[in-house]
């Protein structure tokens, strides 16, 4: 789906029942316009066939196979180093149609492929059609894929992305910059083995449209989602993935930036490769 936003349920496209996707929920009305409605049911939509797209929320496991940073005098409750800390190796191989992959066949390497195919599904290009069969070609199985694209064409439909403010290509109108990005901020591995892995990416996201006039600005949404990776043909491929909300920190103080500033930070600020 796109943004890293919400994709849920179990029900799946058209009742096949397997993937769901959902764009995230707009914030105030930040741009003096008004805010527009709908928006979640709009993106209840988005549920993809074989795949439930999007967030569970975050638990606590350790990261398996990390070095214990407790001792014997008490720290036996501390959290392990590797739960929280970057490791520094090397998150990917190379790249496929511009999307990571390559990853390493062990728990970080899994980690690394959930984390950047969570970017990837929350980027705008999967707005567009012609981009969006070469994301879900590139980093779901073939069996997965092929139950997703006219599943995910059909929720992508010409009215849903006019709710959006986007054309039928998924353009955004003239002046204004369509926003759709997901950023982890951390990774754990829920179950692990030679063949396949289920890892969760704690995510903030944003979604919206910048510009003067627009009537959804740019909202950040907090969720956390869940894959079912396979290892297929020397890479981590994704075979489902579910989504759910939070879990979201308190709101801070800062002021919400004008939409010429959101635009100037979308055009200037680039995205990261991820690694465990």
């Amino acid at each position: 789906m796109s943004l890293g936003d919400e994709r849920e349920g179990s029900g799946g496209y058209g009742g096949t029942g397997q993937t769901r996707t959902r764009l995230p929920e707009s914030g105030g009305d930040a741009y003096g316009g008004t805010r527009r409605g709908g928006r979640s049911s709009s993106r209840s939509l988005v549920t993809v066939v074989g795949v439930v797209v999007l967030l569970i929320a975050a638990i606590a496991f350790a990261n398996r196979g990390g070095d214990d940073s407790g001792s014997a005098s008490g720290d036996e409750n501390k959290p392990k180093s590797s739960t929280t800390a970057a490791t520094g190796t090397r998150p990917v191989g190379g790249k496929a149609a511009g999307i990571p992959g390559g990853f390493a066949h062990d728990e970080q390497g899994a980690q690394s492929a959930a984390a950047n195919y969570a970017v990837t599904l929350g980027s705008t290009g999967m707005f567009n059609q012609e981009s969006r069969h070469s994301i879900v070609e590139t980093i779901y199985t073939s069996t997965a894929a092929a139950k997703l694209q006219g599943a995910m064409d059909q929720a992508y439909s010409a009215d849903f992305l006019s709710k959006l403010g986007l054309d039928a290509n998924g353009n955004a109108p003239e002046g204004n910059t369509f926003v759709s990005r997901t950023v982890p901020v951390g990774t754990t591995v829920n179950q692990y083995s030679q063949g396949s892995a289920k890892v969760s990416v704690w995510y903030t996201g944003l979604i919206g449209m910048s510009g003067q006039g627009s009537t959804d600005p740019v909202s950040s949404t907090w969720k956390t989602w869940t894959f079912d990776l396979q290892w297929v043909s020397g890479d981590w491929k994704i075979t489902a993935d579910t989504q759910k909300d939070g879990p979201a920190p308190v709101p801070g103080d800062d002021r919400a930036a004008s939409s010429d500033e959101i635009s100037k930070a979308i055009e200037e600020y680039g995205g990261f490769t991820y690694a465990r």
